[in-house]
């Protein structure tokens, strides 16, 4: 019952770390990188569909992105798409495909982009903290209904703080990284 628990809180912590690291993707950094344009949303003949999906993303220099569509029909509709996002960066089409040039960052938008990772990590942080608040609430369910002993919620709650402690530090080394990357230059 006790294990039950706990593999259930590490399955939720690790799914807050990846939501995080899925976020942080989306931040942009000194360098040019794919992800930055794969989650946008394009209008393609009237369906929402991811970048990815419609065309190949590359980086053939350390602040372009190159995307190349599979049909030049959607090439229009991409830009909008890009344009509409918060990238903050104009589309260079050739009619076959779209380059986006990133400007370097100043030293005033790397302290910004700090302070948003710095934000996201402690969502993550309160996340995990909601998951161990809970499962310390099932804990003492199951020992006033006296299906556990004082000493296993003793010992439960003992596995599932070293537990947290694990995916707290997890997280905050996903968000140093990120921190490093930004303020690289």
């Amino acid at each position: 019952m006790i294990k039950d628990i706990l593999k259930d809180a590490e399955g939720r912590m690790h799914g807050a770390v990846e939501a995080l690291r899925d976020n942080l993707k989306l931040v942009r950094t000194g360098r040019a990188t794919p992800s930055l344009v794969e989650g946008i949303e394009v209008d393609y003949y009237g369906m929402p569909t991811r970048m990815n999906q419609l065309a190949t993303l590359s980086v053939p220099e350390p602040r372009q992105i190159m995307i190349r569509p599979f049909d030049a029909g959607s090439v229009n509709d991409i830009i909008k798409a890009i344009q509409k996002s918060d990238l903050g960066v104009n589309p260079v089409s050739d009619g076959k495909v779209i380059r986006l040039n990133l400007p370097a960052l100043t030293e005033e938008r790397r302290r910004e982009l700090v302070k948003l990772v710095g934000k996201r990590v402690e969502e993550g942080r309160v996340a995990i903290r909601n998951v161990r608040r809970d499962c310390i609430k099932d804990l003492k369910e199951f020992e006033k209904e006296k299906l556990i002993s004082e000493d296993d919620l003793k010992w439960g709650e003992e596995e599932l703080q070293e537990i947290t402690d694990k995916y707290s530090d997890l997280l905050q080394e996903v968000g140093d990284e990120k921190e490093k990357e930004i303020m690289e230059v």
